[in-house]
């Protein structure tokens, strides 16, 4: 997820949907765009600049953490977790449809990213570096998945596709 280079690859009417649901939150532009940083920041510090933009485990925890990050930021604004986690899923639903991933893939961001969101009702107070160690101790039980059937049979577990 470079997320500079995503966002120049995308196309205009890509950017316009994005530009359409940002238009109408201005205020959460910054916030998101902060918690994408720290969350690459993170990672990058934790599984070095290229590991975590494949489909492993390392994917999984950066899927997770951007989507509590992004309910983090946006909760200063909104003053609502519930809101907060409205905004998040808007936001990185889009994002995984405009990206254009292989099916199993996108199945495999999206459900990952909504244990971030998960994780965050539940430890919205808690700081950062509380939840990095929540989700690394999570993707030792992180489930393998081969098809997107198989995400179904998931529950309150990280996936990933591939070592």
């Amino acid at each position: 997820m470079d997320l500079w280079r995503r966002i120049r690859q995308m196309s205009v009417p890509q950017l316009f949907r994005f530009g359409l649901l940002f238009v109408t939150n201005p205020f959460l532009i910054a916030p998101t765009l902060r918690a994408s940083r720290r969350t690459i920041s993170i990672c990058d510090r934790i599984y070095g600049k290229k590991l975590h933009h494949g489909n492993g485990r390392s994917n999984a925890f950066r899927h997770a953490l951007w989507n509590f990050e992004i309910c983090s930021n946006s909760t200063k604004w909104y003053k609502n977790a519930e809101k907060s986690v409205i905004w998040t899923e808007k936001v990185t639903k889009l994002y995984e449809k405009v990206t254009k991933n292989e099916l199993l893939d996108e199945a495999m961001d999206l459900h990952n990213n909504r244990i971030g969101r998960e994780l965050f009702l539940i430890h919205f107070s808690d700081k950062t570096a509380k939840i990095e160690q929540i989700l690394l101790k999570m993707t030792k039980k992180m489930v393998k998945i081969g098809q997107i059937k198989d995400i179904e049979m998931v529950s309150g577990q990280m996936v990933y596709i591939s070592e």
